[in-house]
C-alpha cells in the first residue's frame, strides 16, 4: 500500500488515530492532533506508554508535517518497525500502516471503524529483533549447522551515565541515585589490594542494587581473550550453593564483541537450557558485562536472576555494565601495584646482594697449589649450569668460590643472591626462599619476593645448607628438580630459572647417617663438589692475604703505612689461624687501627689462643705490663687499658670505643663506673 494523497488545497487529513493492538481484536484509539507530538515510549511521562523491556523510555514519536502523518525513531535502542520495515528517519504513515515495538502494535487511520479484522498474528520478539538490527544476520545453512543461540534481549557497550542523561530529563532521577551508588561503590574500591576480596565487594553491591540473588566475577589471565581462561574470583549464592558456571557460548560472545548482554526467561528457554548451565540454575534472566580496562577486557561479571517475578531488566543492566567498567579499571590499578610490589621487591634484593657483594673481594688471593688447583677448577664448572656444593671450614672464603663461579658463567649478568640458612629460624628460611603472601602470617604485611624469584636468571648462593630442616630441604629438593614452588599463603605456580650453589661447613655423610640432612637431597647436591683447603694447610698465603687486607683497611681509614715489621709477619706466619681468612681479615683491621707508628709491629696483632698453641709467642703477641709482673686485677687492668686507649685518641671517644670493640655508651658506663674524668689540660 501507498501512503494516502490528498488533491492541493484540500488541507491535511484532520482525524487521524492511532488504534492500540489487544490481542486478537483492536483496542483504545488515540486521536491524533495537529501541531501536538504524540510520543511513545516506556516512560510514564509519554503519551502512550508500551510496558515491554524492548522499547526504550522514549522511542518514537509520531506528528503531522505538512500535508502528512510521518514516524520518526528516537534513536531507540531496539529500533521501530513499519510492517515489517525497520523506521530510517522520518517515515510517511498509510492507511492500515501497522506500527510494531517488540510485541507492542498499532495500526494508523482515519476511521477506526474501517480497519480490518485481524488474520495476521503479531510479530514475535525475534523477528523484531532481527529488523532492528539487534541479532546477526545468518544464513538458512549456518542456522542449521550451528546449536541455537541463547535469547539476548538487549546489548550495550556503553552506559547512559553520560551525555543521554544530560540530554534526557526523564533520565536525571534515576541516574542521579545510580551515579551516587557508583560514586560510593567507586571510592569503596579503592580500599582493596586484592583482586579476590575486590570482586566480593562488587558482586555484593551487584547483588543488593539488582534483582540477581546469584552474582560472580570471573578474570582473564594476562593475554588471554578466551573464555575457558577465565577463573572465578569471587561468587556469591543463596545458602552457599556451589558456582555452577555460565557456558563458554555466552561469555565468549561477550568477549568477542566487547558488549554486555541481557537475556530473560532462560528456564523457559529449552534451546539454552539444552546447551547451557544456567538451565540447571534455573535462572529466569542473566546479565554478562565486560570488565574493562581502555580497550582490554580483563574478565566478566555475571549477574542471574531465579525470582519470575522479579526478572533482570535493561535498567539493570546499565547499572551493571556501569559498575563492571568501574571494577574493570580497580582490577587494572591492583594488578599494577602488584607488578610495581613485584619489582620493587626484586630490585631491593638486588640492591641488597650488590651491596655485599661490593664489601667481597672479586678475586681468589694466593699463589699456592690449593688454591691454583681451586681455580682450574672453577674455570671448568662455571661455564656449565651445574649444581655445586662448596664444603669447607667456616672462614675460608666460600662465598668467595661462589661468586667466582657465577661471575665466569653465562649468568654474569644476572642477579647473585646469598641466604645464609643457619642464620634465620624455620618458618622465615621459608619465607626467605620462596617469599610469602600478604597476610599470610603474623607479620606478613605486604607481599615478599623470595630469593629463589629475586635470582631468575642468575644465581643463588645458600651458606651453610646443612642447617636447613628436614621439612624445608623437602620443598628444597622439589625445586632443584624443576619443579614450581609456591609463596607461603598463596597459591600461584612460580618457575624460576636459578642456578643454586650451595656450601656447608658440615660433615654431610654423617648428618644423612644421623637422619637429620635428606639422603636424596645430599645426592642432588653432590653433583660437583669443590673443597676449599683452610689457611693452616697453605701457609704461604697467610703474606699475601695479610698484606692485601693491609692496603684495603689502610685506604678504608686514610693513614700512611709502610707495612709491616718483619717480627709481625713471623707473628702471622707461626699462628695457626683457627678462624681462617676471616680471623686473618679481622686481625688485620684491629692491626691498622691499633698501630701507632708508620709500621704494624708484633704488639700491634691481637690472637686469640683458641684452638693453637701460642707459648712461643706470648711475649709478642700478649699485651706486657711493663717492669715484670705485678699483682693487678681486671677490673684495674681493664681501667689502665681503657685510659691508654682514650690517651692514644686524644680523648675520642667514639674511636676509643672502636678500638675496645664496644659500644659508646658502654665506655661511658665503665668510665663513670670507674670515677674518670678527662684531665684537664
Amino acid at each position: 500500500m501507498r501512503p494516502e494523497t490528498h488533491e492541493a488545497g484540500e488541507g491535511p487529513p484532520q482525524n487521524a488515530f492511532l488504534v492500540l493492538r489487544d490481542g486478537s481484536r483492536w483496542g483504545d484509539a488515540v486521536r491524533l492532533t495537529a501541531g501536538q507530538v504524540t510520543t511513545i515510549g516506556r516512560a510514564a511521562t509519554n503519551r502512550i506508554v508500551v510496558r515491554d523491556d524492548i522499547c526504550s523510555r522514549n522511542h518514537c514519536e509520531i506528528f503531522l508535517a505538512g500535508d502528512e502523518w510521518v514516524v520518526r525513531d528516537l534513536n531507540s535502542r531496539n529500533g521501530t518497525l513499519l510492517g515489517r520495515k525497520q523506521v530510517l528517519g522520518d517515515e510517511p504513515l498509510f492507511e492500515s500502516a501497522r506500527i510494531r515495538i517488540g510485541l507492542w502494535e498499532a495500526a494508523f487511520t482515519h476511521d477506526p471503524a474501517q480497519l480490518p479484522d485481524l488474520s495476521e498474528e503479531p510479530l514475535d520478539r525475534e523477528t523484531n529483533a532481527s529488523a532492528a538490527g539487534t541479532r546477526s544476520a545468518r544464513t538458512e545453512a549456518e542456522v542449521e549447522s550451528t546449536a541455537p543461540e541463547p535469547e539476548i534481549l538487549h546489548r550495550r557497550r556503553e552506559t547512559r551515565f553520560g551525555e543521554l542523561a544530560r540530554r534526557d530529563s526523564h533520565l536525571r532521577d534515576r541516574v542521579s541515585r545510580e551515579l551516587a551508588a557508583l560514586y560510593r561503590l567507586a571510592l569503596d574500591m579503592g580500599r582493596f589490594d586484592q583482586t579476590g576480596p575486590l570482586s566480593g565487594a562488587v558482586l555484593d553491591a551487584l547483588l543488593e542494587s539488582t534483582p540477581a540473588n546469584i552474582g560472580a566475577v570471573l578474570l582473564l589471565p594476562d593475554g588471554s581473550s578466551q573464555a575457558q581462561d577465565l577463573a572465578v574470583a569471587a561468587f556469591r549464592a543463596p545458602d552457599d550453593a556451589a558456582y555452577d558456571r555460565v557456558s563458554d557460548y555466552l561469555s565468549q560472545a561477550v568477549l568477542t564483541s566487547g558488549e554486555a548482554v541481557l537475556g530473560n526467561d532462560v528456564a523457559e528457554d529449552s534451546r539454552l537450557a539444552s546447551r547451557d548451565s544456567l538451565g540447571r540454575m534455573r535462572a529466569r534472566s542473566v546479565i554478562c558485562a565486560p570488565t574493562r580496562h581502555e580497550l582490554r577486557i580483563n574478565g566478566l561479571v555475571h549477574l542471574y536472576a531465579t525470582d519470575p517475578d522479579n526478572p533482570l531488566d535493561v535498567d539493570d543492566l546499565e547499572f551493571t555494565l556501569a559498575v563492571a567498567d568501574q571494577l574493570g579499571g580497580a582490577i587494572e590499578a591492583i594488578n599494577r601495584r602488584q607488578a610495581l610490589a613485584d619489582d620493587l621487591g626484586r630490585v631491593e634484593v638486588e640492591n641488597q646482594s650488590l651491596r655485599q657483594q661490593l664489601q667481597i673481594e672479586s678475586e681468589l688471593i694466593g699463589r699456592s697449589a690449593a688454591v691454583e688447583a681451586l681455580r682450574i677448577d672453577i674455570g671448568h664448572v662455571a661455564p656449565t649450569d651445574a649444581t655445586v656444593l662448596i664444603r669447607g671450614e667456616s672462614g675460608v672464603g666460600k662465598e668467595l668460590v661462589a661468586r667466582a663461579l657465577h661471575l665466569n658463567s653465562r649468568r654474569r649478568t644476572g642477579p647473585f643472591v646469598c641466604l645464609n640458612c643457619a642464620a634465620l629460624t624455620e618458618s622465615i628460611l621459608e619465607s626467605e626462599l620462596f617469599g610469602h603472601e600478604k597476610g599470610s602470617f603474623t607479620g606478613a604485611t605486604g607481599r615478599k619476593i623470595g630469593k629463589f624469584e629475586a635470582a631468575n636468571g642468575g644465581t643463588l648462593f645458600l651458606d651453610e645448607v646443612g642447617e636447613m630442616s628436614l621439612a624445608i630441604q623437602s620443598k628444597f629438593l622439589r625445586v632443584l628438580e624443576g619443579h614450581p614452588f609456591e609463596r607461603v599463603g598463596g597459591n600461584q605456580s612460580i618457575r624460576a630459572d636459578v642456578r643454586v650453589v650451595a656450601a656447608t661447613n658440615r660433615d654431610l655423610e654423617e648428618a644423612v647417617e644421623e637422619g637429620s640432612f635428606r639422603r636424596d637431597l645430599y645426592f642432588r647436591l653432590h653433583v660437583v663438589v669443590l673443597n676449599v683447603e683452610p689457611l693452616r694447610n697453605r701457609p704461604g698465603d697467610v703474606e699475601l692475604l695479610a698484606e692485601h687486607f693491609r692496603r684495603k683497611f689502610v685506604a678504608k681509614a686514610g693513614r700512611t703505612h709502610e707495612g709491616f715489621a718483619r717480627e709481625a709477619l713471623e707473628v702471622l706466619r707461626n699462628y695457626d689461624w683457627p678462624g681462617n681468612v676471616r680471623e686473618l681479615q679481622n686481625a688485620i683491621e684491629r692491626a691498622v687501627i691499633l698501630c701507632r707508628s708508620e709500621r704494624i709491629e708484633p704488639s700491634d696483632i691481637r690472637l686469640t689462643r683458641l684452638g693453637s698453641d701460642l707459648s712461643e709467642v706470648d711475649a709478642e703477641v700478649s699485651p706486657s705490663i711493663e717492669g715484670g709482673f705485678h699483682e693487678l686485677s681486671l677490673e684495674a687492668l681493664e681501667r689502665k687499658h681503657i685510659l691508654e686507649t682514650l690517651d692514644f685518641t686524644d680523648w675520642n671517644k667514639s674511636r676509643a670505643a672502636q678500638i675496645l670493640g664496644i659500644e659508646r655508651s658502654t665506655l661511658d658506663r665503665k668510665l663513670k663506673r670507674y670515677r674518670v674524668r678527662r684531665p684537664s689540660r
